[in-house]
Order: C-alpha cells, then structure tokens, then sequence
C-alpha cells in the first residue's frame, strides 16, 4: 500500500498559460503553488501520479466547432509543445501509461516496482476513461491522495468522482489555490458538493507548511 499520493490533473502548456490553445482563466497564478507541491512531493519521496491530455485529431472531444462542455478546439495534441507538463510540474522518471489496455496484472507488478513518478495519457477529459487507471490505483491503494491542477469544473471534476468512487475509503484532500476553473461558479459549486462528500478543502500552506500531512509521509522521512 502506498499510504500518501499527489495527484497532478493536466498541468500543461496549453492550460496553464496564456498563449496555450486551452488556456483556463487564471492558471498561471498557481504555478507558484503547483511548483512548491510537486517540490514538496520530491523531497519526501511521495508520489506523484500526473494525468495529461495526449490528443489526436480524431478524438470526439475535438472540434472545430466546440460546444465548450464536452467539445473543445484542439488543444494538448500529441507531439505538440502545449502538450508537455510546464517544466515547475515535471516528473521524476514517470512511468508512462498509455490508454491501450493493458494486462492488469503485469501492470500492476511494474507499478509497485516503480520507484518514480506515474503519468497517465488520456484522450478524453476523464482521466478513468484510461481502463489502465484503475490498475494503477488499485495497485497503488492510497490512504491519502493530495489533488491539484486544472481544469476543476472538467478534468478535476472527472478525477475527484472517479477516486470517491473507486478509493471510497481515501481521504482526499483538495488545494484549492492550487486549482483554476474555466466557468469559476461551477468550480465554487462542485467545491461545495465535493466537501460534502467527504473531501477535505485544504491549501497549500496547509500541506506545506502546517504539517498536515505528517502522519502519511513516508516513515523515512518523519
């Protein structure tokens, strides 16, 4: 069991800053904060479990007509520069899961081989719509997961459902200067039901330096 995980949503060029092909209002001014997380992370030998986009042309959440709900322009495209992670956010050796299936079990075994960092692609904007995910959270098994990135009201949203669902006894804990949405009163309203059910609202000071989690860092450390 690997008892505290960071997760990191899609902190990447195209979101976070303000000439990317997404940008989402605002995103620049938490990498501050995303860089002291992921840091923090680094530091105490926690890992980091990172989702990006890696689109083609053909994936259905693209369009040149975007809906802006569940079609978007192109953006995070694969082999593009918006793609890459902003360097504050960077992996240490990540462990790239593709969205092919893979066979759960062999995954698992080089999962909990691992000693990096893990980065899951996706070509949708639910990061669980990767079948390869939920082996690596099961294969993982969490006590405490610490979230952060963007976009909240859209990829956030789908990794914060998908981990109450499949790791209903994970605490959870949400940095909430460390997020951005594109529509902010549907961020602030998703907010309220996810500490409704459960999630802690925390920030980043809280993580950094208040000690908070303490008692899940690994034993080496304490």
């Amino acid at each position: 069991m690997t008892r505290l995980v960071f997760w990191d949503v899609d902190t990447l060029y195209d979101f976070i800053q303000p000439d990317g092909r997404l940008y989402v209002p605002g995103s620049e001014e938490i990498v501050p904060a995303l860089k002291a997380l992921t840091d923090f992370a680094h530091e105490n030998q926690v890992p980091i479990v990172a989702s990006a986009d890696n689109h083609e042309p053909s994936d259905p959440e693209i369009s040149q007509t975007p809906d802006w709900k569940t079609t978007f322009p192109p953006h995070c495209m694969r082999g593009t520069p918006g793609q890459r992670k902003i360097p504050e956010t960077g992996l240490r050796d990540p462990l790239v899961i593709e969205p092919e299936p893979l066979d759960p079990g062999a995954l698992a075994q080089r999962i909990l081989g691992h000693r990096g960092d893990f980065l899951i692609h996706k070509r949708s904007l639910d990061v669980f719509a990767n079948p390869n995910t939920l082996t690596l959270v099961r294969a993982l098994e969490p006590e405490t997961v610490v979230l952060y990135g963007v976009a909240t009201d859209f990829c956030n949203r789908y990794a914060v459902d998908g981990i109450l669902r499949h790791l209903p006894r994970v605490q959870l804990h949400i940095v909430t200067d460390a997020i951005r949405a594109i529509y902010p009163e549907e961020g602030v309203r998703l907010l309220r039901d996810w500490s409704g059910r459960g999630a802690q609202l925390v920030t980043s000071r809280q993580i950094l330096q208040e000690g908070l989690l303490d008692p899940h860092l690994p034993r080496a450390v304490l």
